[in-house]
């Protein structure tokens, strides 16, 4: 057993992220369907850990950096969004709560079904339906622990969170491939536009940017601000009928900080740099989730779950070509949308950021698209996905048992 420290962790997450880099400029493959660079440094690594456990070789990393870089990216979402851009993204943002609503609805009748018919519980269809490919591996724990406790199904939380491992790896996986073919239906923004928009935000990570050092401390200090603040929001909240996840809690108080800021003349974020080091704090959060990744967890899935969830993932990508793409609009914006919910219908979404980046890095910026995905994905999602859970949970079929 290798155990690496947190030094040793971030230096492998370095690493990871440079071997990406280096995976996706040398293989034409990768780039050709836009699978992002912590995505392919993150699995091969996982990949080949996978490959040394079986020569009794372990490698153990310290993830407790993991929470914080992702709370601190959902907190630079947050100081990115200003009332204005949320009020033009308003109607935008309700039709796709329906489109993500209309897949927590399938992917929990197909699992139901698909186990009925391989014979599996009915709740293991549920486990691999919403609960663990729209919610993650948080949900998928919290009501694999449930289902253990409550219903008495057999290693649930295991089954919850193999279940989360695959949808995350396919959801980093199939979002870029879909875009890819979406986009040739459609015009590139440097080509339907006069003038393409420039780049904003978290639209091109490459992107260089002036900053420095004392404005870098400033931002700094308003992501500090944003977790402490959402800590203790989420502390307050906790078992009240409004708990919200931490990185909830985290985003909507970096959103009311940006504009609060804003509204009285005090501070005017810098942009710039908020997108700065919410791509560091993305990218370092990606590599530590993927190339920890205990793969072996999904071989030891038995063959008939195996085909649920890959069933399942062959859903996304048909609901995402078939209804996202169509109700959003059949645009490009659409194509990119698209790309995202893949990412969070399957993964998280951190993986949606991911998918979308590595999209608008080569055919050009969404504004829309990275205004709606991570307010749907962070604010509604969790929300939704708890009442629709429930309602089935609800249904006669599952009283019985």
């Amino acid at each position: 057993m290798l155990e690496l420290d947190f030094y040793g962790t971030l230096v492998a997450a370095s690493l990871v992220l440079l071997l990406g880099r280096g995976l996706v400029a040398r293989i034409a493959f990768l780039r050709t369907y836009n699978i992002p660079e912590p995505v392919a440094g993150g699995l091969l690594v996982a990949v080949v850990l996978l490959g040394l456990r079986s020569f009794d070789i372990q490698v153990q990393f310290d993830t407790s950096l993991q929470t914080p870089l992702m709370l601190a990216f959902f907190a630079t979402i947050g100081l990115s969004a200003d009332f204005a851009s949320l009020k033009k993204g308003g109607r935008v943002v309700g039709i796709f709560l329906l489109v993500v609503t209309g897949l927590l609805v399938v992917q929990n009748a197909m699992g139901i079904g698909l186990a009925t018919a391989l014979g599996l519980d009915p709740l293991m269809g549920l486990l691999a339906g919403s609960i663990t490919l729209s919610g993650g591996h948080g949900t998928g724990a919290a009501w694999g622990a449930t289902f253990s406790e409550k219903f008495g199904l057999a290693s649930a939380s295991e089954l919850a969170l193999a279940s989360a491992t695959f949808g995350l790896v396919l959801g980093g996986l199939i979002g870029g491939p879909v875009a890819r073919l979406l986009i040739a239906r459609v015009q590139t923004p440097g080509v339907e536009q006069e003038t393409p928009r420039l780049p904003q935000g978290f639209e091109q990570p490459n992107k260089e940017r002036l900053i420095t050092p004392f404005s870098l401390i400033e931002t700094i200090a308003l992501i500090s601000v944003s977790l402490l603040a959402g800590s203790l929001l989420n502390k307050f909240l906790h078992g009240t009928a409004f708990e919200l996840p931490t990185f909830v809690c985290v985003l909507f108080v970096g959103v009311l900080l940006r504009n609060g800021l804003s509204m009285f003349g005090l501070y005017q974020v810098f942009e710039r740099e908020v997108s700065v080091m919410g791509n560091v704090s993305l990218s370092l959060f990606l590599a530590i989730a993927l190339m920890s990744l205990k793969l072996w967890d999904l071989a030891a899935l038995a063959l008939p779950f195996f085909i649920l969830l890959a069933v399942q993932a062959l859903v996304m990508a048909l609901f995402a070509i078939f209804v996202t793409f169509r109700v959003m609009g059949r645009n490009y914006d659409a194509a990119v949308l698209a790309a995202g919910h893949c990412g969070f219908g399957l993964g998280a979404t951190p993986t949606a950021i991911a998918n979308m980046q590595a999209v608008t890095q080569r055919y050009g910026p969404s504004q829309i698209a990275f205004l709606v995905v991570p307010m749907v994905g962070a604010f509604f999602i969790d929300i939704i996905n708890a009442i629709v859970i429930k309602l089935y949970l609800a249904l006669p079929f599952f009283a019985a048992v």
